[in-house]
């Protein structure tokens, strides 16, 4: 017989493997940064077992060792939400999954109509429309054996109203939206429910620095004057929020802004 300092160990280790597979899984794609670094701190918190993706893997792997540190459950991948067959394979190595936060997105340029690039336009569609198809389609049948699944889908106000120079964005973020009203429809009857967020003015370290290439000072210029923009954990609550309600209980649709921000065109700004 071992001893039984080593029994107990292996007991120990066994246990905390079988928690480990039991864990309700959230799979949170974006997770490196924004709302996504966000939200898997708040999942976490909050029991889950989180699974963190991006393509910036360093960032992803900084992130769990932090939540592991912490006490939590999380375990990270370097993932492509726009590499179909990377997903697949993701999703082959997942043990389970019980809530998918599609959080990869971003917008690109603020051209009006008859002067942006297709590229841009393509590229947003790529990660906004078809990243969210990719990953939903590859964990659908383990968010129905979960036998409690939820999707939530990251879109925004963009999804839902227009906006001058904004063309390629919104086209991208309402195709996210008929994504999670048609899968709300066709999944009826499941044990799955479809959640769409749908943030405004968000101040993040790398989304308008991203849209404007880079630009610091167009960057800057989206929030100037505005005294309080929401913050990825303003909306890593809010999703939270969304996810941990009753399993019957279902948030179709929750729009999320600024006081400070009526409408995508319209928002108070402080001289």
């Amino acid at each position: 017989m071992p001893p039984a300092d080593a029994a107990t160990a292996s007991a120990s280790a066994s246990a905390t493997t079988d928690a480990a597979a039991t864990a309700r899984t959230a799979v949170i794609t974006g997770a490196s940064s924004g709302i996504g670094a966000a939200t898997a701190r708040r999942l976490a918190a909050e029991g889950y077992r989180v699974v963190l993706t991006a393509r910036r893997k360093d960032r992803v792997e900084a992130l769990a060792a932090e939540l592991t540190e912490a006490g939590h459950r999380a375990d990270a991948q370097a993932l492509d939400v726009t590499d179909r067959a990377a997903v697949d394979a993701f999703a082959a190595g997942l043990d389970r999954c019980d809530v998918l936060v599609n959080n990869a997105g971003g917008a690109l340029g603020l051209d009006p109509v008859a002067s942006a690039d297709p590229a841009d336009w393509r590229a947003m569609y790529e990660v906004n429309v078809l990243g969210v198809l990719n990953t939903t389609q590859a964990l659908l049948p383990a968010l129905v054996a979960s036998g409690d699944g939820t999707v939530l889908i990251l879109s925004s106000t963009a999804g839902l109203g227009t906006y001058e120079g904004g063309g390629g964005y919104v086209a991208a973020k309402h195709g996210a939206h008929a994504i999670a009203e048609t899968l709300r429809l066709e999944l009826c009857g499941q044990p799955v429910r479809v959640i769409e967020i749908a943030p405004g003015m968000v101040k993040t370290d790398e989304f308008a620095l991203t849209r404007f290439r880079g630009d610091e000072e167009k960057a800057a210029n989206v929030y100037a004057g505005v005294a309080e923009p929401l913050t990825a954990d303003d909306v890593a609550d809010t999703i939270a929020w969304t996810v941990t309600r009753p399993a019957h209980v279902n948030v179709d649709l929750l729009v999320l802004r600024p006081r400070a921000q009526a409408s995508n065109f319209k928002v108070h700004r402080e001289n």
